[in-house]
């Protein structure tokens, strides 16, 4: 417990003390006492327990802030301590102090709750490093990370926070990256692989390149979501935001109808000021206004903890309505990273076809000259006389022999006559001297934790998966008859997927999701109804257009988001409908005269508290 809500429960112990003191004084030794002089006994536990709240609605007054709920409180437990000086007026003295104690313990409730929640959501903030150890030129120097320029080398030791983006140059390590991706799993870095801030080294001393600065770190990129999602509402919130500001003057006037109109025709008007009073007990929205937002912070407070950071409350309620999910391919559904699955020579032999075109394209970066060089890593002279063919390939001299390595536009232009393959894949053909050599087959390869997630989300309420890739349409149809998508298209611009999607949102009743590696598929992410970036730490793309951010490459994440986001809703459903009805059904009963302060009480703090518990639960899913 913080300091503030410590002194709090010392305000309530003390004031519950003392009404358990003054009550059977004045129960049993001052029945025929003076009003005045009981009134002053109750005044004790009452100031005990109330002071701070008749201070606010003091303020609110002045400040013109009238009908919330302390403005009610004060009106309704200052009239249960007057009510008893009205002719024919019963005092209830005991029922006021034990009104304010009660809304002071569900206040009590309410900040242990919002407490939780925030800390839930706190314990991500924690990935913020205090100092970087800046190897500068003139020695090491610990600095503020925002301090360390592009390209700097800093050390990371054993225990520590990376506190920025960057390229491992030296050392190897395990590193935590449970704080970013949910998983407990370490994963074993080493000198080329690129590092993400926020994560915790192991028992290695790594030196690590700088390749972003702090403000555009993964750390400075987690932090200011998280930091603006409670400003991002839901359409639940925005309406009771707009309901309370209707809903609480309107009773604080049927209650001064209540009070008002019927004693002027039937008179006792002691007893409907008392009904009147507990009208206004009854009505104080605090059940509502509290625990809708409380459930929406703690379900994204929950889906944090397991690596899945959503942008605000209103994303959450279209993740409830998901009803259609469509994923790009590469990236998402897919490693992202080519293989050579298969080599096919003509004249050759397999090794020769693999070790030729290796080494053509050992100078360049294409991902495609990156999978040749992985899987033929022997040593040879470099090839000379490159000359790169613009979407076509390439051409060099290697070991004596004029080698081309590229497509079927490549073989034709050279006029090779190339032999069709009817592999899934990327094809690339090979020819030497102006003979056609063999082609090499080069997959991606399909992410273990994307097999069976059609039937997974199916499980979560889906109805439909859809995979929409800018792949040739033969990958594009062995990837989802192998993953079991519910329809696919293949060979797409990105303006092509946005089209695609717009058709889907059209068509679909509930919302569309797109999930997708978040630097390509920019625009379709912001055009779907959830967009959901994956595998995107330190991307800004992904980032700023997405609405959901799975911290990990693990799509089956995007069940959790699910299964916390349709939760999240269910508690709110609950908390709003459970209040509305009890608070319907005293109301009447109060304005009746068939109940009295207690089971107003109960309607007001009583639902207040059930609903902050249940609020609790929102964040609380398997897996």
């Amino acid at each position: 417990m913080s300091r503030k809500q410590k002194r709090k429960l010392t305000q309530i112990v003390i004031a519950a003390a003392l009404l358990a003191a003054v009550w059977p004084i004045d129960r049993f030794l001052l029945g025929g006492a003076p009003m005045l002089l009981r009134l002053g006994l109750y005044l004790v536990p009452y100031g005990v327990a109330g002071w701070d709240v008749l201070k606010k609605a003091g303020l609110g007054l002045i400040h013109g802030r009238l009908f919330d709920e302390s403005f009610l409180m004060a009106v309704a437990t200052l009239g249960a301590l007057a009510v008893g000086f009205l002719p024919e007026g019963e005092p209830e003295f005991p029922e006021a102090v034990f009104v304010m104690l009660f809304y002071q313990v569900g206040e009590w409730f309410q900040s242990l709750a919002l407490g939780r929640s925030r800390r839930s959501i706190a314990s991500l903030m924690e990935l913020r490093p205090d100092v970087a150890h800046w190897l500068a030129p003139e020695g090491e120097r610990d600095v503020d990370p925002a301090e360390v320029p592009v390209d700097a080398l800093i050390v990371v030791r054993p225990g520590e926070r990376l506190p920025l983006d960057g390229v491992v140059v030296k050392g190897s390590s395990a590193l935590d990256t449970v704080a970013l991706t949910g998983e407990s799993e370490p994963r074993t870095v080493s000198p080329g692989n690129v590092v993400a801030s926020g994560c915790v080294n192991g028992a290695g001393l790594l030196t690590v390149r700088v390749t972003a600065p702090y403000e555009a770190s993964t750390v400075a990129h987690i932090l200011d979501l998280v930091e603006n999602a409670a400003t991002n509402k839901s359409r639940s919130e925005a309406f009771l935001t707009r309901f309370a500001r209707i809903y609480t003057p309107a009773v604080v006037g049927a209650a001064l109808l209540l009070a008002a109109v019927p004693p002027l025709f039937a008179g006792g008007w002691a007893t409907w000021l008392t009904r009147a009073l507990n009208f206004l007990v009854v009505s104080c929205p605090c059940a509502l206004v509290i625990s809708v937002p409380l459930a929406f912070f703690g379900g994204i407070g929950g889906a944090g903890r397991r690596g899945v950071l959503i942008k605000g409350s209103q994303y959450v309620e279209a993740l409830c309505r998901a009803d259609t999910v469509v994923f790009d391919k590469t990236g998402t559904l897919t490693e992202g990273v080519f293989e050579v699955t298969a080599v096919h020579p003509s004249q050759w032999d397999r090794d020769a076809v693999l070790r030729l075109a290796a080494i053509a394209e050992r100078g360049s970066d294409h991902p495609v000259a990156r999978s040749l060089c992985r899987a033929w890593q022997g040593e040879a002279a470099p090839a000379s006389e490159v000359r790169e063919v613009a979407g076509m390939g390439l051409t060099a001299a290697v070991e004596g022999h004029a080698v081309a390595v590229g497509n079927e536009a490549l073989m034709a232009s050279l006029g090779v006559a190339s032999r069709p393959c009817h592999h899934a894949g990327t094809i690339i053909h090979v020819a030497v001297d102006g003979a056609y050599a063999g082609h090499i087959v080069i997959s991606d390869r399909i992410k273990e934790s994307a097999k069976g997630l059609p039937a997974a989300l199916k499980a979560k309420g889906v109805r439909r998966t859809v995979m929409l890739t800018g792949d040739r349409v033969a990958v594009a149809e062995k990837v989802a008859a192998e993953l079991g998508v519910d329809a696919w298209q293949a060979e797409l611009l990105p303006a092509d997927k946005v089209a695609r999607v717009e058709a889907l949102t059209a068509e679909q009743g509930g919302a569309v999701l797109f999930v997708g590696d978040g630097i390509n598929d920019a625009p379709v992410l912001m055009r779907a109804d959830v967009g959901v970036a994956m595998g995107a730490l330190g991307a800004d793309a992904a980032i700023e257009a997405a609405d959901v951010v799975l911290m990990d490459d693990d799509p089956r994440k995007l069940t959790t988001a699910l299964a916390v986001a349709r939760k999240t809703m269910r508690v709110v459903r609950e908390n709003v409908f459970g209040a509305l009805g009890v608070k319907g059904a005293v109301l009447v009963l109060s304005a009746l005269g068939l109940t009295g302060m207690w089971l107003a009480v109960f309607a007001d703090v009583g639902v207040l508290i059930l609903a902050i518990l249940n609020a609790l639960r929102a964040g609380r899913v398997k897996g």
